[in-house]
């Protein structure tokens, strides 16, 4: 699979609304989904926009393929780091990690590792940290996603 030519893939394109004071644009599209836990995922922002604030509830590794991609790391609903990741940077998380991605001005692709044995992934939140939605293994075995 060439991850740089992805006009086969099926992209779901998320978008903020009303309850969100940032530019939220950005898509996903699965790559694999295996029944022990293991998902792969491949996202790309549009330029200088954010994904929805977010928690991660499994274990997750990520690579930037293109452009940059800022992290705000949150801690008690306070900010507490930001930090750039170019292409080439690697990285790897554990559960908990609360946090936004904002792509820089060209964009950002990025792909994305996640294990989690018991299928919850990420939840969703709102600005005031309160849970919006839980995304699970099953929604992309579904097509729910």
């Amino acid at each position: 699979m060439d991850l740089f030519n992805t006009e086969d893939l099926k992209w779901n394109r998320f978008t903020g609304d009303e309850r969100f004071d940032y530019p939220i644009d950005y898509s996903g599209a699965l790559l694999s989904l295996r029944d022990d836990g293991h998902i792969d995922l491949l996202y790309r922002w549009e330029p200088n926009h954010y994904c929805h604030f977010h928690r991660h509830l499994a274990a997750i590794t990520s690579t930037v393929l293109q452009g940059e991609l800022e992290v705000i790391d949150y801690k008690d609903g306070k900010e507490v780091g930001r930090k750039i990741r170019r292409a080439g940077d690697y990285s790897h998380g554990g559960p908990d990690h609360v946090h936004m991605e904002k792509a820089g001005p060209e964009g950002a692709l990025v792909i994305f590792h996640l294990y989690s044995p018991d299928g919850a992934l990420v939840e969703q939140l709102a600005p005031d940290g309160s849970v919006i939605r839980t995304t699970h293994l099953s929604d992309f075995q579904s097509d729910r996603w």
